[in-house]
């Protein structure tokens, strides 16, 4: 049921600090099922097809440029109130506002480096989600 799917990727700087592993341990510690899981590295092309959304803003260059800087860990993952549940895991954009214990008070070092993304509606979980994986790659 996509109601109860997500979309999340680790970003670059969470990678490159080697957070991966304990980022997928508060992942699964709070009931999350990983559907599916690939390491990848997007080319600029492709991190500018993903949020191609935000072209018109401001920010969007230096997103794709961040996005496409170095390895990310794209994943679908599932569980009862996914969206809203992955939202409170992750905590606030910006990390000095994010809760305590969240993976973004935990790990990221700014706004723009945040260690995690997530699907924010059921819509863009599936159209994110259908972006990195195929239906074969997904269990």
């Amino acid at each position: 049921m996509a109601t109860n799917r997500t979309f999340t990727m680790i970003k670059p700087d969470a990678v490159k600090a080697g957070h991966t592993g304990a980022i997928l341990a508060h992942i699964n510690k709070a009931g999350f099922r990983i559907v599916a899981m690939k390491k990848t590295h997007l080319s600029a092309q492709k991190a500018g097809e993903f949020y191609a959304v935000h072209k018109e803003r401001p920010f969007y260059g230096e997103l794709v440029e961040f996005m496409s800087s170095g390895p990310i860990v794209a994943a679908i993952l599932e569980k009862d109130n996914a969206i809203a549940d992955f939202r409170t895991l992750i905590g606030a954009t910006n990390p000095v506002e994010a809760a305590e214990g969240t993976i973004r008070a935990l790990y990221a070092t700014s706004i723009g480096e945040n260690a995690v993304h997530g699907a924010d509606s059921d819509e863009n979980a599936h159209i994110e989600g259908n972006f990195h994986f195929a239906g074969t790659e997904m269990f």
